[in-house]
C-alpha cells in the first residue's frame, strides 16, 4: 500500500511542480540527485571515482512533449559524454527514450540514440538505454535490438526482474550479444505483465543474474538487497566466474555502506548518479521501492 500511495504521488503533475520549484524540495532530492547542473554531477562522479567506483550518469527527464525539447536533452547526453572525456571520469551514461522523444516520433528518437552511440563509442565509453514502464518494454529492447543488428555496439539496455516476460527478454538479448542490466523494477504494473509479490521478484531476479553471469558476457546486477548480493558472490565463487566478468550497480545516496565494502573487497561496482531539474518522478520511485530510502530521510529532517 506504501508504494502504490508513493508510486502514484510520483504521476501527480500538481505535486511535481510545487516540489521541483521549492527549496524544501531541493533539500529533499539532494540525497539521490547530484544537483540541476553538468558541473556538479561531474563534481559527484569525481568523489565516487576516488572510492574506487564506477558512474553511470543520467540526465533526468522523461515523457518530453516537444520534439524542440527532445532535441536538446540529446544534447545535454552529448555533453556528458564529452564531460566524461574531457574529466577522464570512470564513467558512461543511461539514458530514457521518453526523454528523447519516443512518444513523439520513434525513428528520430532511434536516430538520437545511434549518435550517442557512436558518440560514446568514439570516447571509449557506453551508453545504457533505461527501462521505462511496461508500456515501453517492447519498443526500447526492438530499438536496442536494431541497432546492434547495424553495427552499433556501444549501447546495452535494461531488464527487470518483475516482468513475466523477462526470461525470455535476457534469452534474446543475450544471444545478440546485448549487455544487460538487471534490475528488480520500480514502476506499478498490472498483474497480468508483472509479478505480485516480493517474493516472486526476488526468485526471478535470481535465476535471471545467475543466467546472466554464466553468459560470458558483460552485464551489470544492480540491487541493494545484501541477501541476494551475497547469494550471488557465492554463486560467482561457486562456478569459478572472474569478479571483473559483470559488476554490482547501485543507486548515488543508497547502501554507500555496501558500496564501498564491496568495492573494497574487490568487486566492481557502479553507482547511478542522476541530475538535473526534472528529479520529482525518480526521486518518488526511489521512495516507493525501497521504504527504508522514506524513513531515513524523514529521520534526517527531523535531526534538521
Amino acid at each position: 500500500m506504501f508504494r502504490r500511495i508513493l508510486v502514484a504521488a510520483a504521476a501527480s503533475r500538481r505535486i511535481r511542480a510545487a516540489m521541483e520549484n521549492s527549496a524544501a524540495g531541493w533539500r529533499l532530492a539532494r540525497r539521490f540527485v547530484a544537483g540541476a547542473t553538468l558541473e556538479q554531477v561531474v563534481a559527484a562522479t569525481r568523489a565516487v571515482n576516488a572510492a574506487g567506483i564506477a558512474a553511470t550518469i543520467d540526465h533526468l527527464g522523461e515523457h518530453v512533449a516537444s520534439a524542440n525539447l527532445a532535441q536538446a536533452n540529446a544534447q545535454s547526453y552529448h555533453a556528458v559524454l564529452e564531460a566524461i572525456l574531457a574529466n577522464r571520469l570512470h564513467a558512461n551514461a543511461s539514458i530514457k527514450l521518453t526523454n528523447l522523444g519516443l512518444d513523439l516520433d520513434a525513428a528520430r528518437c532511434a536516430r538520437f540514440v545511434c549518435s550517442l552511440a557512436e558518440h560514446a563509442a568514439r570516447c571509449d565509453s557506453f551508453i545504457r538505454v533505461d527501462m521505462e514502464s511496461s508500456a515501453y518494454t517492447q519498443r526500447t529492447v526492438d530499438l536496442v535490438r536494431g541497432l546492434h543488428r547495424n553495427g552499433v555496439k556501444a549501447v546495452g539496455t535494461v531488464i527487470q526482474a518483475c516482468l513475466r516476460r523477462s526470461p525470455a527478454d535476457v534469452a534474446r538479448l543475450c544471444s545478440e550479444g546485448i549487455r544487460i542490466r538487471l534490475v528488480k523494477g520500480a514502476y506499478r504494473e498490472p498483474k497480468q505483465v508483472a509479478f505480485a509479490r516480493k517474493a516472486e521478484v526476488d526468485k526471478n531476479f535470481l535465476d535471471l543474474a545467475g543466467r546472466l553471469l554464466s553468459s560470458g558476457l558483460y552485464h551489470a546486477i544492480a540491487t541493494h538487497d545484501e541477501r541476494i548480493i551475497r547469494a550471488l558472490i557465492a554463486f560467482v565463487r561457486q562456478e569459478k566466474i572472474s569478479r571483473h566478468a559483470f559488476e554490482f550497480q547501485m543507486l548515488y545516496g543508497v547502501r554507500r555502506d555496501l558500496q564501498q565494502r564491496l568495492a573494497a573487497e574487490g568487486w566492481r561496482v557502479r553507482v547511478y548518479i542522476p541530475f538535473g531539474s526534472e528529479w520529482y518522478p525518480y526521486f518518488m520511485r526511489r521512495l516507493g521501492e525501497r521504504p527504508a530510502n522514506f524513513w531515513f530521510l524523514a529521520k534526517n529532517l527531523l535531526r534538521e
